[in-house]
């Protein structure tokens, strides 16, 4: 393979995972549910939820400016549950 082909090649490659990993998150807070206790009650967070957290993050934003659900996002408690997790705060 030319190396121009193999630029062109690599480049495709890289635009093709990178679309791969934008669908890779699927926005459904209700994926978050192992996190009630957490931003609800007030308990640590488990495993489950930081796990959760993790691969919901993308969609922190959509779910702050959300009307039902941007309570939960911005509460002392889900803030504090962000933070348990290492998920950083999303500044939307």
């Amino acid at each position: 393979m030319k190396p121009a082909a193999q630029v062109v090649f690599v480049a495709v490659v890289v635009a093709l995972a990178a679309a791969a990993g934008a669908e890779a998150a699927t926005c459904d807070a209700t994926q978050l549910a192992p996190c009630a206790g957490a931003i609800i009650g007030n308990a640590a967070p488990t495993a489950a939820c930081c796990s959760r957290m993790k691969e919901q993050q993308p969609c922190l934003c959509t779910y702050a400016r959300d009307p039902n659900l941007q309570r939960y996002v911005n509460s002392p408690n889900g803030k504090k549950a962000l933070a348990a997790c290492k998920v950083p705060v999303p500044s939307c």
